[in-house]
């Protein structure tokens, strides 16, 4: 019987898990299926028609020729990029001192920092649009990249994954002569990987479809970004459903190309494998 009882509640988790998963893929599947359309069908009806009867790539071609989309995905590229390895370095180079070395203060500056993923970024956008401007950073890649160069969450998750690594890797690069850098380079850093790894799948993913700071930040065609470029389809006055969601999936391909590729690497990481028993 409580086999049975178990069996049931199983099959009820995973159907319930099938109806989210549907649900929150629902969009995913349209914006696809919309996008291979041609232009004498209904993109909606009701119910929705997912397979289109008349597969086409016109709405990708027209969209790459008459709109700049590859001057779009190389600021995206550019953007991203530079944000990824800024973002790991300076929060790489904040959470080592922060888990390994020992100073007055410490624990406290560490609180102050994770207290400010609580502030909405909506508080510090106006100050930080006149900071940028007033560098003259607007409508360049660094004024784009300027609130992305490090992060609360990223010094916490890196501050943690530190913090699990033995001190004897530490140890032993002392005795080979090792300074503080070296050892946070050499030594630390590979021990952390997969963190590295998942803050980099973040931090691309979060400046990838970032559309508010571009926004603020640019109002020249071009320095946009992906995301400021299908909303640039959805304002003009010849509205096309077709080519905003070929923009759409254009943009969201390097996305889940890098997160298929790089999705083996986010496990944890056995750091003990360096110390000999």
């Amino acid at each position: 019987m409580g086999n049975k009882k178990t069996l049931i509640q199983i099959i009820t988790i995973y159907i319930l898990l099938i109806i989210i998963a549907l649900a929150m893929l629902f969009p995913l599947f349209w914006l696809l299926s919309t996008s291979f359309k041609s232009a004498g069908e209904d993109i909606f009806a009701f119910p929705p028609q997912f397979i289109p009867q008349q597969f086409t790539l016109e709405n990708f071609v027209l969209v790459w020729q008459n709109y700049p989309f590859g001057k779009y995905l190389l600021n995206s590229s550019i953007s991203a990029v530079l944000t990824v390895s800024l973002n790991l370095l300076f929060c790489a180079l904040a959470a080592y001192p922060l888990a390994r070395l020992e100073f007055k203060g410490r624990d406290f500056i560490f609180v102050l920092i994770v207290a400010t993923i609580m502030i909405p970024f909506q508080i510090v956008m106006i100050p930080l649009y006149i900071f940028a401007v007033n560098l003259g950073l607007k409508n360049n890649y660094l004024g784009l990249i300027l609130p992305q160069i490090t992060s609360a969450f990223g010094i916490f998750l890196l501050r943690q994954a530190f913090q699990g690594v033995p001190k004897e890797l530490e140890e032993a690069g002392r005795m080979d002569g090792c300074s503080e850098l070296g050892i946070w380079w050499h030594i630390m850093l590979p021990a952390i990987r997969p963190a590295i790894i998942t803050l980099a799948i973040f931090v691309f993913i979060g400046s990838w479809s970032d559309f508010l700071w571009p926004l603020i930040i640019l109002d020249r065609p071009d320095y946009y970004t992906l995301p400021l470029g299908v909303a640039s389809l959805a304002s003009s006055l010849d509205l096309n459903w077709r080519f905003i969601a070929a923009g759409s999936i254009i943009s969201l391909v390097p996305v889940l190309v890098l997160f298929i590729t790089l999705q083996h690497y986010i496990i944890p990481s056995d750091a003990n494998t360096g110390v000999k028993g």
